[in-house]
């Protein structure tokens, strides 16, 4: 039988280091799934091979080539980190090195344990295959989003934006949408190395998450709230090794008051993340021009800027927040899911002291509160605030809902200079709205600028790197999706019921 195989299938077992590279090249392939290029179809044909590598290898072999396929994928979808950490970070070019590596090799790590996992509980064995796969991916997905602070960033669901997989967003969330990915790449692996009932269950499975995906498009599962809402992005583009240039202070804050006179129709104008270049004290006379500006009218701003506490702490804290102005109010939101080594840095102070001295960022911003009140429009529209990759943490926004009317997301991806990053961002931003049935505003400092209805369909969308002012209506919603409801628990759970049944079935043959 072994010569009816065709070599290539042999290839792991074989020659185990021309395999880990083939996995390693198919791993970098994966980024082509995302944004900006698109073609989602391709991560299932690019997942075959690996779930074929897990289902003919010992774990070990498995982990191996799961953690190369890991490495190549995180390489080449995350490359950006070095242009944010050298470029516009001004660290040496090893540091920048370090961390990119560092950070792709962490996450290979989780697809190690995806790897590992789905060969010992399947033991080669197909119909095992089919559940073991989807729930192991997704547990390390997930667990790969909180642990250490966490980082989801290509996750398999994020591809599937523009596809019938998506119609299971509402329901399950991104990790369930990943988790449909895999079980129908599974089940075609299944079909081709089975026969009888289990070859016609596995084309079943191949179908089924694709044709109720699609059906779960169909129904609203949010309703509109009163009439639409006018609103308006103001976007500066400037770049990010300029934008803290004191000469740049004053055209940026005109810039943005310019923009907002000019929209008077618009009840809702959202300037991007640390708008304003300056400490919210050190600017307060313009605060307060703005606020003359909207003063007896039914307009709010929303903008980010960096915030002065004393409350706290008499040496003060530093927060990245967001403002909303109205006449004569002013609320802010506190950032509460800060970027490791670029908000904060968890390091010893022998370390932060020679981070001073080799002219890299060392101070801390604090977090915001885990749940905060939300941000109130003059007109009566309550905003879901998020700031720059906290939309990434879909599960942590759901403490708003259902009073949240309409999502905010104000970044600054101008650290990625013109690279994937703000692409992939904005896919993410995409989900939330699918996710929750919320229309979305997104403002960024150079872009991807745009707004996004509750179906994470793309209304509009600004350039990058230049000055924008677009103007939408927005359809305040209300209403639960079921993941709004739940989150994350359903398709975790899950997952993790699946993984221990086939855990304790293994133990207790043994």
């Amino acid at each position: 039988m072994v010569k009816d195989i065709h070599p290539i299938l042999l290839l792991p077992a074989d020659r185990p280091r021309l395999s880990r590279l083939v996995a390693f090249m198919l791993g970098s392939a994966m980024s082509l799934g995302f944004a900006p290029f698109g073609w989602s179809l391709l991560l299932p044909l690019l997942l075959l091979p690996l779930l074929y590598i897990c289902k003919m290898v010992s774990p070990r072999d498995a982990g191996g080539h799961a953690f190369w396929f890991g490495l190549g994928m995180f390489l080449a979808g995350t490359y950006w980190i070095y242009i944010s950490v050298h470029v516009f970070g001004d660290a040496a070019p090893w540091i920048a090195f370090l961390l990119m590596i560092g950070l792709a090799v962490i996450m290979a790590t989780f697809l190690w344990i995806a790897g590992w996992l789905i060969s010992r509980l399947s033991q080669g064995e197909a119909w095992q295959m089919l559940l073991v796969a989807p729930a192991a991916w997704v547990f390390v997905e997930w667990m790969r989003g909180w642990f250490l602070t966490g980082f989801p960033w290509l996750a398999l669901g994020y591809a599937q934006i523009d596809g019938l997989f998506a119609g299971w967003a509402p329901v399950l969330g991104v990790y369930g949408v990943s988790f449909m990915v895999v079980i129908s790449t599974t089940a075609v692996l299944v079909a081709l190395t089975s026969t009888g009932t289990l070859r016609i269950v596995a084309v079943a499975a191949v179908a089924l998450p694709w044709l109720s995906g699609g059906l779960l498009l169909l129904p609203d599962w949010t309703e509109p709230l009163g009439n639409p809402v006018r609103a308006s992005i103001a976007q500066a583009g400037v770049s990010q090794d300029k934008k803290w240039d004191r000469d740049q202070l004053r055209p940026i804050m005109e810039f943005y008051r310019r923009s907002t006179l000019s929209v008077p129709e618009s009840e809702i104008i959202v300037w991007p993340e640390v708008a304003i270049p300056a400490l919210d004290d050190q600017v307060g006379g313009y605060i307060n021009l703005i606020k003359s500006d909207l003063r007896n009218s039914n307009r709010s701003v929303v903008f980010g800027i960096l915030e002065r506490s004393f409350e706290h702490n008499p040496d003060g804290n530093i927060y990245n927040s967001v403002f909303i102005l109205s006449d004569g109010e002013q609320q802010s939101y506190r950032k509460r899911h800060l970027v490791p080594f670029g908000e904060y840095f968890p390091v010893p102070p022998a370390v932060r002291q020679w981070m001073k001295m080799q002219n890299l960022p060392h101070s801390d911003l604090t977090a915001g509160e885990a749940v905060q009140p939300l941000l109130v429009a003059a007109n009566g529209a309550k905003l879901a605030a998020a700031i720059c990759y906290e939309d990434a943490y879909g599960a942590e926004q759901l403490y708003a809902f259902p009073e949240a009317n309409l999502l905010i997301n104000v970044s600054n991806d101008a650290w990625f200079g013109d690279s994937i990053a703000p692409h992939q961002h904005l896919e993410i931003a995409r989900m939330r709205a699918l996710e929750v049935g919320r229309d979305a505003i997104r403002s960024t400092n150079t872009g991807i600028s745009a707004f996004i209805d509750a179906d994470g369909v793309l209304l509009q969308v600004g350039k990058q790197f230049e000055q924008e002012l677009m103007t939408a209506d927005v359809q305040p919603r209300r209403g639960m999706t079921p993941y709004a409801s739940l989150g994350n628990l359903p398709i975790v759970g899950l997952s993790l019921v699946i993984l221990g049944v086939f855990w304790m079935r293994q133990r207790g043959s043994l």
